[in-house]
């Protein structure tokens, strides 16, 4: 079993024991728990700060755990913040775009489905995937460097910056690196400088639902660009360039949320010189280079290493490839744009926690850190595959286009008629989370479609059983049960 899964049962278990116990009573001993409950005492401890976090435990060094008491009825008195609908929306009529926050695009990817629910909406590599015991070290050696717990560099750590920069390639040099914290937190940063509020932005359609989440509560217009499996298509980037006057286009070169599409060679140069020409910048998000497949070949540069006019703004993190948790992301930029980056994440978060950075480096000179990409590599390809040869098998009404050789997920449209939202809920019941595809869309969809992760599941077992699971939804919400015309899987090398 997980911890993770542990320490919720276990929690649960001791809730539904609280009667046993008086308010201010003492619960068993940890070692007392560990031995009826047959879990590590990790799992103890972290059961009893949850349930303390909820105002249910208190613990007391060296005396041991306690029910807490309720508080007073008088002490947590009844309030009307019903003024605040006003106060959130009095100005808000002179807003071009509305700023509500709309989170939903991305809660779907960030939420734990329920015990016994297969995940196949999660945006993070499974825990056995996951570089634990380097990270674990990385951080030990991390903290004990001198200086680990001082106030860092505002631009970063030196040496972190230039790793960065090596990475990226080209003439990209560690004085052009910011480390940030976290792809999304670069994105956030690169629009803020780019656009102001009322300003359209260009993102490719289908897109990341986070990003389409930025833009709308920084008062940005999305306004989409269709892409294929080559990627964005350059002529009518060209053309929305034209009609809108945006200064600004968000693009994933490689392995394209939610597509998988690659920007084809002949496209890249196309890309930067439309936007050149328009006067715009690029944000280069290249958020899963380090989650390529074991088969998937050398691949492309980032836009950022054949850009020597300052077109670029890259975006690169260490998250995806590590841990939800491990926030450490670079933002990339040449001329006077750099500037106004470092001075909109100095206002926004003063800098990256200097033992996060330090651990960074720590884990990426290790040895450790390509035996992790190696192995991770050559699991999502055999995940991959496990879920393709699945839906083939079980699913072949749902149209398959793409076969990525990089990233977490696969693209699936729905066949026509088929009711997005009733298929998603169809498949929850049937102990099922995917991700609708609704939200990668900041115009009309095109057709009804689901993404499909297969990076946060234990493994090949647990997607057999969730496709399996998937069938009877299909039977419950589709359309029919005949095979969609054309649908053959496609595979680019």
């Amino acid at each position: 079993m997980q911890e993770r899964s542990s320490v919720g049962e276990l929690a649960d278990r001791l809730r539904r024991e609280f009667d046993r116990y008086s308010p201010g009573g003492k619960l068993p001993s940890s070692r007392a728990l560990v031995e009826r409950f047959r879990v590590s005492p990790v799992t103890v401890s972290r059961a009893l700060a949850q349930l303390a976090a909820e105002g249910l435990v208190v613990t007391r060094p060296g005396a041991g755990a306690f029910r807490a008491r309720p508080p007073h009825p008088a002490a947590t008195p009844a309030g009307d913040t019903s003024w605040q609908e006003i106060a959130l929306s009095a100005d808000g009529a002179a807003d071009v775009v509305p700023r509500s926050v709309d989170a939903s695009g991305v809660t779907v990817s960030l939420a734990a489905p329920p015990p016994g629910v297969t995940e196949f909406n999660g945006g993070y590599l499974h825990p056995s995937l996951q570089p634990e015991r380097a990270m674990a070290a990385a951080l030990a050696r991390a903290g004990r460097r001198p200086g680990a717990w001082g106030r860092p560099p505002m631009e970063g750590l030196p040496e972190l910056r230039e790793w960065f920069a090596r990475t990226i390639g080209g003439s990209v040099t560690a004085a052009e690196v910011l480390v940030s914290a976290g792809g999304q937190a670069s994105l956030t940063t690169a629009l803020r400088a780019l656009a102001p509020p009322g300003a359209p932005v260009l993102v490719e359609s289908p897109t990341y639902p986070g990003m389409l989440a930025i833009a709308r509560s920084a008062g940005l217009r999305p306004v989409p660009v269709p892409v294929d499996p080559d990627g964005v298509k350059p002529e009518l980037l060209a053309d929305a360039f034209r009609a809108t006057g945006a200064r600004v286009f968000v693009c994933q070169p490689l392995f394209q949320n939610p597509t998988g599409a690659v920007l084809a060679p002949g496209r890249r140069a196309e890309v930067l010189r439309i936007a050149r020409e328009a006067g715009a910048f690029v944000v280069e998000d290249d958020f899963v280079r380090r989650l390529a497949h074991e088969d998937a070949g050398p691949l492309p540069r980032p836009l950022a290493a054949d850009d020597p006019d300052g077109v670029v703004v890259h975006v690169g993190s260490l998250t995806k490839a590590t841990s939800p948790s491990f926030r450490v992301s670079a933002l990339a930029a040449r001329g006077p744009v750099l500037e106004r980056l470092r001075a909109i994440q100095v206002v926004d978060t003063f800098f990256v926690p200097r033992p996060l950075q330090e651990a960074a480096l720590e884990l990426v000179g290790s040895p450790a850190w390509p035996r992790h990409l190696r192995a991770v590599a050559g699991e999502l390809r055999a995940r991959r595959d496990a879920m393709t040869s699945a839906l083939r098998l079980r699913l072949p009404e749902l149209a398959l286009p793409h076969i990525p050789s990089g990233g977490y997920h696969l693209w699936l449209r729905l066949p026509d008629g088929t009711d997005e939202g009733a298929f998603t809920a169809a498949a929850l019941r049937a102990g099922v989370a995917l991700t609708p595809g609704r939200p990668y869309f900041s115009a009309e969809p095109p057709a009804a479609h689901v993404r499909l992760s297969f990076a946060a599941v234990a493994g090949t077992e647990e997607i057999a059983e969730g496709v399996r699971r998937l069938r009877a939804a299909c039977d419950e919400v589709l359309p029919g049960n005949g095979v969609l015309p054309g649908n053959r899987s496609t595979r680019r090398p």
